[in-house]
């Protein structure tokens, strides 16, 4: 039988309201998700395990959501990840994109996210090589 992987999300985003309201409408998704108000706080108490993805504020206060994915690429933690923002420069879409996070823009009002986040676990998912095979007891 084949390990199963869950489906988690690291959530950073400084606005409570945002970050309480995007965790409740992931978990009724079937997300596993765990969030953080500040790049700081996850650098403290967060840890990226297997399958999971990463949803960043760009704009949080002290470290910028895409400092933090820079730093987590620096450890070669390669997770899936998604930037969220409001009026994206062209710049930090190409910066984004150097670092293999897409972009979704605030405010959050379509299905934007949520596709986006699918989009990242099927890429996650074609990408997992699980055994065919049972080892022997």
């Amino acid at each position: 039988m084949p390990a199963v992987v869950s489906q988690s999300i690291i959530l950073v985003d400084d606005d409570r309201a945002l970050r309480d309201s995007l965790s409740f409408s992931l978990e009724l998704e079937g997300y596993t998700v765990e969030s953080f108000e500040s790049a700081e706080d996850f650098a403290e108490r967060g840890e990226v395990g297997p399958g999971a993805c990463l949803v960043l504020d760009h704009r949080l206060p002290g470290i910028s959501g895409l400092q933090l994915l820079l730093s987590l690429r620096d450890q070669l933690i390669d997770a899936p990840a998604l930037l969220i923002t409001s009026n994206p420069t062209v710049a930090l879409r190409k910066r984004a994109l150097a670092l293999g996070a897409a972009i979704v823009e605030k405010p959050l009002l379509s299905d934007d996210l949520l596709n986006g986040i699918r989009s990242m676990f099927e890429r996650v998912d074609t990408q997992v090589d699980l055994p065919n095979t049972l080892s022997a007891a």
